[in-house]
Order: structure tokens, then sequence, then C-alpha cells
């Protein structure tokens, strides 16, 4: 019997999350009334222009054509912020020179200097990124505030010198939500940082906002920016797009600088870009990456046409086990998606990248009996957090070396501050993930890191590589919130991709991936997909935040429990 034809109802109840919760320790303000009328208020002062969910090449047009300026974006942009932010806390805090900076830019555009498709076009960023100017580079922790970069990450310099505005930076999961395995409140509060705040979902303020890039895809997906940044190492930058009905791309590792980048791993660790559009996207990852080089060619219709497509079987079947609880209507969905896919001309086949099934039920360390391809996914996430202890510990600290105006060195004095700052820090879920990376020690030539890291790198890219191969295949595509841990780990681009609106409300959203530097690719598919498709629509903020209980972590007693691996891949 293959692993698909088993029913649901066959098996007990069991989930990825809760097993990871009990076997992974062996690694060691609301808006209301007006709401419409804000969403509606899309006109800047002084121009008929509607700018809300407009792209940048739309945008630009308006720019050129005198309908409006750069200052005039920026000021939309930051009443939208200020309208919107109490209730979504995706921003952290606004550029106090964005204005001044695209009065800059609106001067060099009437003396017929245009740099570029981004010249005034305001940007988020995630809040780890590195922007030396008027405001802060923190990984939304109070340990590294009035600290100072030495530079700007050179996929600023990139921005910048494209004409881009950088008009704020973006809320985020705390330390890329590497700080604690959130048991407590998964899946809200990921997206929350001492401070900016819980990141809230801008299509339903009850969902999940998922993380850590919970801030630049509210953002992007509220119209508080044109666009935005976020970073990945395993789900960091797909899940919150899925959420947020917006396209968010995973890059291929170091297509984009790392330097200047709050690390959690080089070996995993890649900033991408998250907007409204494949458009959008294609235009930041051409400028943001070394060397640049322009996509937007690549955006014809017919890029689907021969191509063929695999539907990643486990995922879709085995949803409950690999995907969000209570987001299996999102199948039906991607299911839809890949229709559509074959009516523009691509054959859809199906594939598996966690090796075929053998139909043999695997028994786990307890009850329920898994499956083969939730044991080879296990063991290929148990190694992967395994390395990632190994390399934050490191890497975190060569890191902090390079800033200046605090005394911020190593993970130890990390823990140390949150302690001394619990009631601030330790709100809603503790520090599990630091104490037990800090006992990760001899990163890189520690046997075991070498073994971890080694086996979970081969055999991501030999899961993607083989399917790729072996079926024929141009990408691979799997339900939201499910596989962004072999592209993750292998080192592979994964699209994310708004295909739907479901019936709560929630958006739904499809990956696609491939294997290393075929962004090319993706992004010419997505962009047929998207053109047939039309999923994406505004956010209408529905129902109201659920109040997340405090942890009580502060009354006087520290738990120093093991940590689990990290719910959800959100980091």
């Amino acid at each position: 019997m293959k692993s698909h034809d088993r029913k649901n109802s066959d098996r007990p109840t069991m989930t990825r999350r809760n097993f990871l919760g009990t076997t992974a320790a062996g690694s060691a303000a609301l808006l209301t009334g007006g709401l419409s009328s804000l969403f509606k208020a899309d006109a800047l002062a002084g121009s008929s222009f509607q700018f809300v969910e407009k792209t940048i090449p739309e945008l630009q047009a308006a720019m050129a054509a005198g309908q409006l300026t750069a200052q005039d974006l920026v000021a939309g942009y930051l009443n939208r912020i200020h309208q919107l932010n109490p209730t979504l806390h995706a921003v952290i805090e606004t550029n106090p020179n964005a204005i001044a900076i695209a009065a800059g830019l609106d001067n060099e555009r009437s003396a017929g200097h245009v740099r570029g498709p981004l010249h005034g076009i305001p940007l988020l960023v995630k809040d780890n990124i590195a922007t030396l100017d008027g405001m802060q580079t923190t990984a939304g922790s109070l340990a590294l505030y009035n600290s100072q970069v030495p530079a700007d990450s050179p996929l600023i310099q990139h921005l910048r010198a494209a004409g881009a505005i950088i008009l704020g930076k973006a809320n985020l999961g705390e330390w890329a939500n590497f700080r604690d395995d959130e048991a407590e409140t998964f899946p809200l509060a990921v997206g929350w940082s001492a401070r900016g705040g819980s990141t809230n979902n801008a299509y339903d303020l009850s969902y999940t906002s998922w993380g850590s890039s919970s801030g630049s895809g509210a953002g992007a997906a509220a119209n508080l920016c044109a666009a935005a940044v976020g970073t990945e190492t395993d789900g960091s930058i797909t899940g919150p797009s899925a959420v947020e009905n917006i396209f968010g791309l995973k890059p291929t590792l170091q297509l984009i600088s790392q330097d200047g980048i709050v690390p959690i791993s080089h070996q995993q660790d890649s900033a991408g870009p998250m907007a409204r559009s494949v458009t959008d996207v294609a235009i930041l990852l051409g400028i943001m990456q070394s060397p640049q080089t322009y996509y937007t060619p690549l955006l014809q219709r017919g890029a689907l046409s021969g191509k063929r497509i695999g539907r990643d079987a486990p995922f879709f079947d085995d949803y409950a086990f690999f995907g969000n609880p209570g987001d299996d209507e999102t199948v039906a969905f991607a299911d839809h998606a890949l229709t559509v896919m074959a009516s523009l001309g691509a054959t859809i086949v199906d594939t598996n990248t966690l090796f075929p099934a053998t139909g043999v039920i695997v028994p786990g360390s307890g009850p329920p009996p898994l499956l083969d391809t939730e044991i080879a996914f296990l063991n290929l996430a148990g190694n992967e957090f395994t390395a990632l202890l190994f390399e934050f510990r490191a890497q975190i600290a060569d890191y902090l070396q390079t800033l200046s105006h605090t005394n911020m060195r190593t993970l130890a004095d990390l823990i140390a501050f949150n302690n001394a700052h619990c009631p601030q820090e330790l709100v809603f879920y503790n520090q599990d993930v630091f104490l037990l990376a800090e006992q990760f020690i001899g990163f890189p030539n520690n046997s075991n890191y070498m073994t971890a890291r080694n086996s979970a790198t081969s055999t991501a890219q030999a899961a993607i590589d083989g399917a790729m191969a072996r079926d024929h295949l141009d990408a691979i595509v799997a339900p939201h919130l499910t596989n962004s841990t072999e592209p993750a780990v292998a080192g592979y681009p994964n699209f994310s991709m708004p295909v739907g609106i479901r019936s709560s409300g929630r958006p739904a959203g499809m990956l696609m991936y491939s294997t290393a530097f075929h962004e090319a690719q993706l992004i010419a598919m997505a962009y047929d997909l998207e053109q047939e498709l039309h999923a994406r629509q505004q956010p209408q903020l529905l129902n109201s935040p659920i109040p997340i209980p405090n942890g009580g972590f502060c009354t006087g007693h520290q738990p120093q429990g093991q940590a689990h691996l990290p719910h959800g891949k959100i980091f």
C-alpha cells in the first residue's frame, strides 16, 4: 500500500509539529468602521493617481508622466503606515530621511537622470539587514538597540544605487525566530519582536503572520510600501508570503550577498524579494543580486507551454503532517493551480522528493507509526537543526564583532541580556534555542557538525535533483507552508505564490522550486500562471487579534529545559 493511499481516519491524530515537540530533544489595536474607506483612500495628496496595488513599473510610469513624485509616494505610504501599523505591527520604524531622499531623487528626474526601474520607489527591509542611516539594525531585539553597523549591507547598496528609497525597517520574528521553539505560542506570535510587537496578518487578524519575515509580508500585502525585502534560513520568506497573498522568492544560496545580514547560518541564509506581483519580484531580485541581471524580458505569456511540473505528492497527500494545522483547504487551491498550469500547456506529473515511498510504515519513537516519507523528512530536519545550532553560535559572534557602540559580542552576552531584561524580551516565549546553541561548540571542525551538515545538504540536493532528473521536470510544486526545508537546506530557489483566497478569507499559497540558479525559469513560469490565475486580492483585516498569554518566564524562575526543533520552519 502506497503512503498516499492510507486514509487519515486509519491513523491516530499526529502532525509533524507535535511529533517534533516530543522527539527533537535528540538534537540536544483594531481598526473598525473606517476600514473600507481606508482601503479606498488610494489617491495621493495633490494627485489623482491611485497608488495602492500598483506595480513598480506602473509607479515608475506615473512618475515619468508627471502624475506623481517620489515625495508624494513616500508621503502616501507613510500615511498608510500611520493608519494601519497600529493594527498590523508590520513596521518597526520609518526612515526619518525618506522625504529628503525622495526630494533628491525627484530633482534627479527633473534633470533628466533616471537611475532605473527602482528610481524613487519606497521599500521596506527586514530589521536584520544592515542600513547605515538614521535607523537601527537589531533583528528586533533590544540587545542591539543603539549599536552601529559598519556599513550598508551590499544588497542595500545595490538598492540605493538603483534609486530605491529605504522607507523603513520591517518587523520580524526576533532573531529570525531562532531564539526559542515557540511551543507555547505557535503559530501565533511567531512574528513577534521586543521592538516591534507581534505582527498581525493583514487578511485575518486572528490568523498567523508566520515568520520570520512577517513584517515584510504584511507590509507588502497591505500596501505599506511598493515592495519589501525579507530573509530566509528555512521558510521565512516563503511562509509569510503564502499567508499574506503575495509573491516571495527565496533565491539560490549566495546569489544575493549575505554580508551585513544578522546571521543564523551562512550555509542557508538568503535575502529575497517579497512583492504583490511577479514583475516586482523580478525587478528587485535582479538589482539585489551580484552580479545584477535583468529578468523582466522573461515576463511573457507562454512560459508554461511544454514544461513538465512535478506535483510533490507527499506534501499534497499528507498535508496533515507536513502543513499548517487547519490549512488543509489550501491543498485544493494548489491542485487547482496545477490544473490551470496544465491548461497553459504544462504536463503535470506526480513526483516524490522524499524518495519513492515503499509503503512500509516505519515505527517512530512512539505511537503513532510514521510513513517512510515522514521519517525521511524528520531525519533531514534533525540534521539541519543540529548544523544550524553549531553555525549560529559561531556566526552570530562573528557578526557581533563587526558592531560598534555595543558590548554584545557573543551568544552568551545575548542570553545574559535577555535574562536581565526578562519582562521586555521573554514575554511570550523563552530562549531555549539560544541556550541549546550555546552548547554546540566546535564549528566548523566538530565531527558531529560536519556529519549533520554534509548529510543534510547532500540529502536535500539529491532529493530535488533526483526528482528533476528522474521525472524530467522543469520545476516542482507543493502546497503552502510545507516544503520549505528541502530547497532551503539544498541552497536552491523556492518561489511562493498566491493561488487564491479561502472561504475563511485567509490566503492560500503554493511553492515552486527547482535546482540551483533556476530563478529565471521559475520567474517566467510564475508570471505565466499569475496572469491566468489572478489570485492577488487586497487584504480586508478580518476578525480580531487573538490575545496571546504571557509565558510567565519572569516570575523568578528561568526555565532551562531542552529546546525542541523549532515549529513550522519559520527561521
